[in-house]
Formats: structure tokens, C-alpha cells, sequence
């Protein structure tokens, strides 16, 4: 007989030997790629030394409870996903690598949230589970923003960019400075999905603080950018809206600052951002960018 298990419960019965009752609620799907024998194998090594794990993030997102967990040394993560059922579709053990020297400095400019009103941060944070974008130094302190209501990013049809919170949205300056490019004419993709990975920014603009930091705003809306080069803008200004341009899967906002304006040029480096107020924009935590 099938015993539950409960999400929460996952790196508990990982320390204690319980393997069978956690294989036993994963997906056929997760079954199929990993074998009983192999997933004890690899626990079991990956929990050596270890002296217990705790909460990192809990967070329930289009109908999936995602939760992480680290470990005392801070080098060594669980990432689980379980659907409404009670299955587990997700489960990571995960290295974690960090980069205490860049995580501790923090840009001379400060930055207001690039958005009004509510919005979730999807990717985010000083860890690879929490911020995809960590383990690449062009993008390491990257955020991916959306909306969510009642715990979905979209309500109707999943194909219709409208039918996602986030579309359209106000984007705003994050702080003054003068707008060095922008693009304005990159389809949004229409089949929600389907990237255009030979423009992955889309549209975008960005924005020249001083001090070699740059603001960059990408897949935005297109025919939305209002402001094009050598404008001035203060913090605040409307600069477009959200989209679903470029190599993204469904409409949300790309902010980052850096080093260089050329995101993809050689030894550009995203810089850990000195947010307004403290601002924890941080995987799974909802954030109020005011009217």
C-alpha cells in the first residue's frame, strides 16, 4: 500500500533511510529516468556529513508546491516539487556553489522595484535553486519578475499572451539615467511556449546610471518602448511594457544591472543590485512596487 508523504517531510526521511517511501510518490515520469537502486545510491552519498537540512523557500506556484532546503555547511541543497495529488514531479539534489565576493558588494546606485503594484518574483536569490541565472557570471544577480493571483500567473487559454497577469503590464525606470538602446520591434511570441532564441532579449531597454552600471529591461512588449536613446529619464518613468518577446516561455519581466551594456559580450558581469529599502527580491516572495 501507497504511503504519502508529505513535501515537507522529504530531506527528514532522506537522512533516516527511507528512500522506498519517498520513490514510491515520485512520478512515473521522474521513475522512468531514475531507478529505486540508483536514487537510494545517490542519496545516500549526497547526504554524507550532513547534519541537517533547513527550509530555504516554500512556495506554491500554478498548482505546485516547490520547497528547498540547505544544509548547515550552506554547500549542499534538496529541491522538491509536488503536484496537488501529492506526487512528487520534482526532486533535485543540488551542489550548491557560491561567490561570497561578488555576493557581498552591492552596485553605488540604488534601484526601486521596475514595476507597479504586485508582482512574484519567479528566479531570484544568491543560489541556483532559487536564481537559474546564479551559476553564469553575465547574469548571476538577474531577476525574472511576474504576477501571479490566487496562485497562477494566467487565467483562460495558456496559448494567449493576454491571458497571462503580467502582459501588458507598466515597466518602469528603476532609477534616473539616460537611456543608452532600446528595441521596439521584436514580435512577441505568439504561441506561449515557443521562444525566439535568435533575439533573446526581444525588446529591451537600457539605461545608463554612471559609475559603469547599466539597468537592462528585456521582453518587453512590442511596439511599447517609449523612450529610445539619449533620453533622460528619472526614476519612475514609464520606459514600456511587459511582453513575451525574445527567449522567454511565457509574458515576465528580465531585470539585471552590469558592468558592460553588451549582456553577451565576454567578461560582462551582472552586479548584486543595492535594492530601495532592502528590498527581498528573492524566489518566492511577492513585492509591492507601489502606484
Amino acid at each position: 500500500m501507497l504511503q504519502k508523504v508529505f513535501i515537507e517531510d522529504i530531506p527528514a526521511l532522506m537522512m533516516i533511510g527511507q528512500h522506498s517511501q519517498i520513490y514510491q510518490n515520485m512520478s512515473e515520469e521522474l521513475q522512468s529516468i531514475v531507478t529505486f537502486d540508483q536514487f537510494k545510491s545517490m542519496s545516500d552519498e549526497y547526504i554524507q556529513g550532513v547534519i541537517s537540512f533547513q527550509v530555504d523557500l516554500k512556495s506554491n506556484f500554478d498548482g505546485i508546491t516547490i520547497m528547498n532546503w540547505i544544509d548547515d555547511s550552506g554547500l549542499k541543497g534538496i529541491q522538491a516539487a509536488m503536484d496537488g495529488s501529492g506526487t512528487i514531479v520534482g526532486l533535485l539534489l543540488c551542489p550548491l556553489e557560491r561567490f561570497p565576493e561578488t555576493d557581498q558588494q552591492q552596485t553605488e546606485t540604488t534601484f526601486k522595484l521596475p514595476f507597479r503594484g504586485e508582482w512574484f518574483v519567479f528566479w531570484g536569490g544568491h543560489h541556483v535553486m532559487n536564481n537559474y541565472h546564479y551559476e553564469h557570471e553575465s547574469q548571476r544577480y538577474a531577476v525574472d519578475l511576474v504576477q501571479i493571483k490566487d496562485g497562477y500567473t494566467h487565467q483562460g487559454d495558456l496559448m494567449y499572451n493576454e491571458s497571462y497577469y503580467a502582459f501588458g503590464q507598466d515597466i518602469i525606470a528603476a532609477a534616473e539615467g539616460k537611456v543608452l538602446m532600446s528595441e521596439n520591434d521584436i514580435a512577441d511570441n505568439t504561441a506561449v511556449g515557443v521562444t525566439n532564441e535568435d533575439q533573446p532579449m526581444g525588446n529591451y531597454v537600457i539605461i545608463d546610471h554612471g559609475n559603469s552600471e547599466y539597468s537592462i529591461y528585456a521582453h518587453l512588449k512590442q511596439g511599447s518602448v517609449i523612450v529610445k536613446a539619449g533620453d533622460q529619464v528619472s526614476q519612475g518613468d514609464l520606459i514600456g511594457l511587459c511582453g513575451n518577446s525574445g527567449n522567454s516561455t511565457e509574458a515576465h519581466l528580465h531585470f539585471q544591472v552590469s558592468d558592460n551594456p553588451d549582456l553577451f559580450e565576454d567578461g560582462s558581469m551582472s552586479l548584486n543590485i543595492k535594492w530601495e529599502q532592502e528590498a527581498a527580491v528573492i524566489r518566492g516572495n511577492t513585492l509591492d512596487g507601489g502606484k
